[in-house]
């Protein structure tokens, strides 16, 4: 699974990146998705990877993320943030486990380096150092 991050904000964006990432649920600053690797999803990855942070995520980190700062649909309903966590990693939406497809996340403890790639600032592909960034949002 892959967690997407977005980090600039509304201004000055071209339109069909706009699109793009609003197809992806990326809204507005510091949300962050959870989508499967298909050749499809790597296509919109690649297209706003300037304005975006992904990587790979972790089961440890999905579960703290959907405990934290998962909101769910139906609020009569409870939720178990392990039993969601591998409920996603297999491919299930987060609709069918009762949570919305976002995260809203804090700006990151810390603080942000720059605004430009990844070695040297938080923008593009982190791997597995993307666990780290979202528990500096958390």
């Amino acid at each position: 699974m892959i967690a997407i991050i977005r980090i600039k904000g509304l201004v000055k964006i071209k339109e069909p990146l706009q699109k793009t990432l609003y197809n992806l649920r990326l809204r507005r600053k510091y949300v962050c998705v959870i989508i499967s690797e298909t050749k499809e999803n790597m296509g919109m990855i690649k297209k706003i990877s300037s304005f975006v942070a992904f990587g790979q995520v972790n089961k440890e980190t999905l579960e703290k993320l959907i405990e934290k700062r998962g909101k769910l649909i139906d609020k009569n309903k409870k939720i178990d943030a392990k039993k969601a966590a591998e409920e996603i990693i297999k491919g299930i939406k987060c609709e069918k486990v009762n949570l919305k497809p976002f995260f809203r996340l804090h700006p990151p403890r810390g603080g942000i380096k720059s605004k430009v790639a990844f070695p040297k600032g938080v923008l593009g592909n982190h791997g597995e150092k993307i666990n780290d960034l979202i528990m500096r949002m958390l």
